[in-house]
């Protein structure tokens, strides 16, 4: 099966792909560099969301461009990983959290545009995405058993909040996603969500917990934690990797699109 991974803060390679070769994908949306190789017996295409050095803020991710760079490398899921910080006690940092649920009510790209591929009137496969839950529950069950293997506490459940970044948010703003039932926020994943549901790609996301949000824990901790937890979220993701991508051999897509034209 070919799958794509795509990264995020912290995790700018993928450090164990066998016959790993770099290239870069045209698309209308502009150019993507990959990286294509193996684990095992897993075809791997792997993106950078930040790209090298961090070149680009969470504002400035082209989303739209890293999805149909995938979907031309003809990729039959997709594995995303973000760090996030939590907004749910529960979500302690350190551990996992396989999310089965999306809070992104912008629908914004972070030019201010809507998160969609459906941008022309009257476009062929144009709709609406229609789900229950946003995520591929057979391949969050294959991440869930795989994260056993990784040493770290996982939450098979969680919901996933977007919000925009650069800066951080306020604890005004934390609380209100805490009323909504967010676990855990980061700044990049809900348009991936999207575009890969509206090209009903079989996708997951998993969140490394780096620090608890404004206001959640009693006291702060200092930023180094957070930043020493951000360097060592590469290996964790990439022994989840280890132990889910190899056999993965099916994955079905969240809900439908409700085509126009079809």
């Amino acid at each position: 099966m070919r799958i794509g991974v795509i990264t995020g803060s912290g995790s700018y390679d993928w450090p164990s792909l066998d016959e790993a070769c770099e290239r870069t994908v045209a698309t209308e949306f502009g150019d993507v560099t990959v990286t294509e190789g193996r684990i095992k017996d897993a075809e791997v295409v792997h993106l950078s969301r930040h790209g090298a050095g961090h070149h680009r803020l969470s504002h400035q991710v082209e989303h739209r461009a890293n999805l149909a760079a995938l979907l031309a490398c003809h990729v039959q899921a997709l594995v995303s990983f973000t760090v996030c910080g939590a907004v749910d006690l529960a979500a302690e940092p350190g551990s996992l959290v396989v999310f089965d649920d999306l809070y992104f009510p912008s629908n914004r790209l972070p030019d201010g545009s809507p998160c969609t591929w459906y941008d022309t009137p009257g476009a062929p496969g144009r709709g609406h995405w229609i789900f229950e839950a946003p995520f591929s529950e057979p391949l969050r069950q294959h991440l869930i058993a795989a994260a056993a293997h990784t040493g770290a506490p996982v939450l098979a459940r969680g919901t996933y909040g977007h919000v925009d970044g650069p800066r951080f948010n306020s604890r005004s703003e934390i609380a209100a996603l805490a009323r909504a039932g967010v676990t855990a926020v980061s700044q990049t994943a809900g348009p991936e969500v999207v575009l890969a549901g509206e090209a009903e790609l079989p996708m997951a996301l998993v969140g490394y917990v780096t620090d608890y949000a404004n206001g959640v824990a009693p006291a702060p901790e200092p930023v180094e934690a957070l930043l020493a937890r951000m360097a060592s979220s590469t290996q964790v993701f990439t022994a989840l990797a280890e132990h889910a991508l190899p056999g993965l051999d099916t994955a079905a897509a969240a809900g439908f699109v409700y085509r126009f034209d079809a």
